[in-house]
């Protein structure tokens, strides 16, 4: 069974409202009970059926991320050509969809109720191609109703007397002139068109939906309005409730009910709509993003800087003068990675939005930037002295993918005879890991760890609980060599990132624990080497003295990242424009 239906009509022309008056009253069927729908749901694989009709519900094992309600309970999804597993929390109650199916029920109650009757008669003619799954033996039926095609269409369907793959057999009762018919039909389609219009509107760009997106909260919105408005905000742009994985959301399949409204009744907005897009298209910001080759940043995270030479103020003004306000950052090769004629850096790097500039009366400026998301570097140029270059954004995969990974990974225990802590650590769950790391910095915090000074907390904030966060802050505020800490931004799983940052914080405790045992160990040897002194000695000398002070827990304490030859390459907040390749 498949959310789609099949018509020989273009997308210019859209349904004919006479000749197509099946294929209009289907769009709003639910192809699992083909009643109009009820309290829709759009699922992760974009498709739509009432909440009546969703499989049975079971419970799902190895799966702790994310922790949003519902992800523990799931489903495998009954439309053809997906098949695949949906947890429950991700199949949002759809506010659009609800909003059109009691418009056009309101809509076509007034209608039957108001205009002179034109009554005809509906025979149903089953779709033998297509299995019936609600009884073995499927009867065809046929009722007499008024008001035109459409609108007797959508009675029966009401009714519940028309299969979502039947087709309906028109014939005029009272041989009413067959014009009449279409010109009540050609009125009530206009009539649709206009009662649903204002709700397939975008609510951040109010035009037309272009390929249309349906968030776990239920609210639709143009792909392209939805990812940039989460540059700036993880909250709805409607509700603003927080949408835990804004990170995944974007890669959902449109929603395919809504956009098969727009593009059989709506036809000549849509095609308005894609003219107005390729026009966005010509200045695209990632056809030609500037690039700044500086140091290494994080989506989501603050970085400081100052900006003072003539070919990087000539770029900051230009990205504040045409509205973007952003720029790419990239991280230098090491020299033992550079290879000659080759770029000097890395191919990974994060787009950045200015959110607070200052300008200096010389013309420096100070910029507060935050990272928005990861690019890779697909070719690169210069312009008027600086870097610019065609990137491709780089995103994580979907939350579908992560539950696999979890899965697979957590299900192997670990032998018990593996003396290897890391290849036990690296089976845990993703909230193990998750709460591993948060144990690290919180057990650091009480040691009053010196690379989280409150100057750094106040710049990079508390450590986030969130499991797609973390690894980017810890990355942030622990001195450690950028080596290391580039292999988050190629890493596309939330899961793969937390492995990282476990692998470091297991070294770290490795060698904390290492080097506090030889403290111990040299002062045993300096106890067991002191000699008694005589009692004649201690006889003469009656002065105070001082008693060997045995090592203080102060003195045994190791600053993590300072009780290693890891080469620190900690970049202050404020940071500064860095070498020239």
């Amino acid at each position: 069974m498949s959310d789609g239906s099949q018509s020989a009509t273009t997308p210019l022309d859209g349904f004919d409202a006479h000749s197509n008056a099946r294929d209009i009253v289907k769009l709003f069927q639910c192809s699992r009970c083909s009643l109009p729908l009820r309290e829709p749901m759009t699922l992760p694989c974009g498709n739509a059926l009432c909440r009546p009709c969703l499989p049975p519900l079971y419970k799902r094992e190895n799966i702790t991320y994310p922790i949003v309600e519902g992800r523990s309970e799931g489903f495998l999804c009954p439309f053809d050509g997906c098949g695949s597993e949906h947890s429950i929390g991700d199949c949002g109650f759809d506010v659009t969809l609800n909003k059109i199916g009691h418009s056009v029920k309101a809509f076509i109650s007034s209608y039957n109720t108001k205009t002179p009757q034109i009554r005809l008669l509906l025979e149903e003619k089953l779709n033998n191609t297509v299995p019936d799954d609600s009884s073995p033996e499927v009867i065809p039926r046929s009722r007499v109703l008024s008001g035109g095609r459409i609108a007797a269409t959508f009675v029966l369907a009401d009714m519940g007397e028309l299969n979502y793959h039947s087709d309906v057999a028109y014939t005029s009762v009272d041989a009413s002139d067959p014009d009449s018919v279409r010109t009540a039909d050609v009125a009530v389609l206009e009539n649709l068109r206009e009662a649903i219009r204002a709700e397939l509107e975008c609510q951040v760009c109010y035009q037309i939906m272009l390929d249309p997106l349906t968030t776990s909260c239920g609210h639709t919105f143009c792909r392209r309005c939805f990812c940039r408005a989460m540059d700036h905000t993880n909250h709805c742009p409607m509700c603003r409730r927080l949408l835990p994985l804004v990170h995944t959301q974007q890669m959902t399949p449109s929603n395919k009910r809504v956009t098969r409204l727009i593009l059989h009744l709506l036809p000549d907005l849509l095609v308005a709509r894609k003219a107005l897009a390729a026009q966005e298209d010509m200045v695209d910001e990632e056809t030609q993003l500037p690039l700044f080759p500086c140091t290494l940043v994080y989506p989501q995270m603050p970085t400081f800087l100052h900006i003072f030479e003539p070919r990087y103020r000539l770029m900051v003004r230009r990205v504040l003068e045409n509205g973007t306000r952003k720029f790419g950052m990239l991280s230098y090769k090491p020299h033992s990675d550079y290879q000659h004629g080759g770029s000097h850096w890395q191919e990974y790097g994060t787009v950045l939005f200015i959110e607070r500039v200052e300008m200096l009366a010389d013309g420096r400026s100070l910029l507060e930037t935050r990272g928005l998301y990861k690019f890779r570097v697909v070719e690169t140029g210069m312009v008027d002295g600086y870097l610019t270059g065609r990137i491709q954004r780089f995103d994580d995969i979907s939350v579908h993918e992560e539950e696999v990974i979890e899965a697979r990974e957590t299900s192997i225990p670990a032998q018990p005879d593996d003396e290897d802590s890391l290849v036990r650590l690296y089976h845990s769950s993703t909230q193990q890991l998750l709460e591993y790391g948060l144990e690290f910095v919180r057990q650091a915090q009480a040691r009053s760890a010196r690379w989280l000074h409150q100057r750094v907390l106040a710049a990079y904030g508390q450590p986030p609980e969130d499991a797609a966060t973390f690894p980017y802050w810890l990355a942030s505020v622990l001195p450690i060599a950028e080596t290391e800490k580039y292999a988050l931004l190629p890493a596309s799983s939330v899961r793969e990132r937390l492995k990282i940052t476990a692998g470091w914080i297991h070294r770290l405790e490795q060698a904390r624990c290492e080097y506090e045992a030889e403290l111990a160990a040299k002062a045993r040897e300096q106890q067991d080497r002191r000699e008694p002194e005589p009692v004649e000695a201690i006889a003469t000398n009656q002065t105070a003295r001082l008693e060997p002070r045995p090592v203080t827990a102060r003195e045994a304490e190791v600053v993590e990242a300072e009780a290693h030859d890891f080469e620190s390459s900690e970049t202050e907040a404020g940071t500064t424009e860095s070498r020239e390749s």
